[in-house]
């Protein structure tokens, strides 16, 4: 199975395209494109260690692949990317354990 997300980084104008694909509705291959070097380069690493079992990804939550490898690759400003949620959920389309739907933030300063 494919699976295709597209992340609009919000006020930093980068666009991230992430491409995810599973011949045995497990393990997932990635690639990952962007406009922004930080998350260019967490793509090239996450790639770099291989294919990744969707199933134990989702068991390990936070302490995962995926998640791990975008905590060591985007610090700073960039902790709060919204990049590695969306590889995480074109993993578990592109694995089966999940339906395409997109996820929405809408971020709006409010005066209290």
């Amino acid at each position: 199975m494919k699976a295709v997300v597209i992340v609009d980084g919000g006020v930093c104008g980068f666009q991230t395209s992430i491409h995810v694909e599973s011949d045995d509705s497990q393990n997932v291959t990635f690639k990952i494109t962007s406009g922004c070097e930080k998350a260019q380069k967490f793509g090239e690493v996450l790639i770099a260690k291989g294919p990744v079992d969707g199933y134990a990804e989702i068991g390990a939550g936070s302490d995962g692949v995926v998640l791990t490898t975008a905590r060591e690759s985007l610090q700073g400003c960039c902790a709060a990317c919204a990049v590695p949620v969306g590889v995480f959920k074109a993993m578990q389309v592109a694995a089966g354990v999940a339906l395409p739907k997109d996820i929405v933030l809408r971020i709006a300063k409010t005066e209290d």
